[in-house]
């Protein structure tokens, strides 16, 4: 299943005048999450990287302890969506029982889907932050922003795609994932470096959204130290950064850096 549809006929109108033109369009398709055969979640997303996508979200809203606790991954393609199936360790599939929500997830959504307040998991440990995250200057946060959008091909399509990156302590951009949903694309890097076995706190993450509470609850949970957006936070996630000891920038654009936590 392709990520980006194929090129379709659309009407532009510019100058008073509609014209005809070939435009490409972002998949956005139905990915249920599914654990030892029961169904967890489903969510809207572009059709791709969907290892990555599948691990990441499973650690980043701590439904497993640590990628060992992940025995597999399949993606099984049918006419309706995608199942990503994970077999997971007896301990993560008890506490998903205990957990286990049925919801559909919109691009946007941070909360739908959650049964009670009570399931709102808003307090994160306090982190342990490298050395060099003292350190880092608002200028390299900037360098960092500064790549994105030359590394954003569906983006670049379609202007349909958010992206998240990796960013090493210098200010150099290693990895970009991109998705209809923030927080999808979040957990696809997430996913990804899990996969390939690398820490969380060898460098940040940059994202070209708002700073949304569940982004900055997923970096937490993580461990990674720095969170940069191009747009505004919300309070909830300043709230929660300063809670963690993470930094946390907003509107990074240009010349300017805005950080709100610590």
């Amino acid at each position: 299943m392709s990520h980006v549809e194929p090129t379709r006929e659309v009407s532009v109108w510019r100058v008073g005048q509609a014209q005809p033109k070939s435009d490409r369009i972002a998949a956005e398709v139905p990915v249920a999450l599914v654990f030892n055969g029961i169904s967890h979640a489903v969510m809207m997303a572009t059709p791709a990287d969907l290892e990555a996508f599948a691990l990441g979200f499973a650690l980043s809203e701590g439904l497993l302890g640590s990628r060992s606790e992940c025995r597999g991954i399949e993606v099984v393609t049918g006419a309706e969506g995608i199942e990503l199936q994970l077999e997971v360790a007896s301990a993560a599939a008890a506490r998903l029982q205990e957990r286990r929500r049925n919801l559909v997830g919109r691009t946007g959504c941070g909360l739908c889907g959650i049964d009670s307040l009570k399931q709102l998991d808003l307090t994160p440990q306090p982190l342990n932050p490298p050395a060099w995250a003292s350190r880092l200057l608002p200028a390299t946060v900037l360098r960092a922003v500064s790549q994105l959008p030359a590394l954003q091909p569906l983006n670049a399509l379609t202007g349909a795609h958010h992206a998240a990156a990796w960013a090493t302590p210098e200010g150099n951009i290693t990895r970009v994932m991109e998705d209809v949903g923030r927080h999808n694309a979040l957990d696809k890097l997430l996913g990804q470096k899990a996969l390939d076995k690398q820490p969380f706190d060898d460098g940040f993450v940059v994202m070209s959204s708002r700073a949304s509470y569940e982004l900055v609850r997923k970096c937490a949970r993580m461990g990674v130290p720095l969170l940069a957006t191009i747009s505004a936070p919300t309070t909830l996630a300043v709230d929660i950064a300063r809670q963690a000891g993470m930094q946390l920038y907003g509107f990074c654009r240009g010349e300017q850096a805005v950080r709100y936590a610590p």
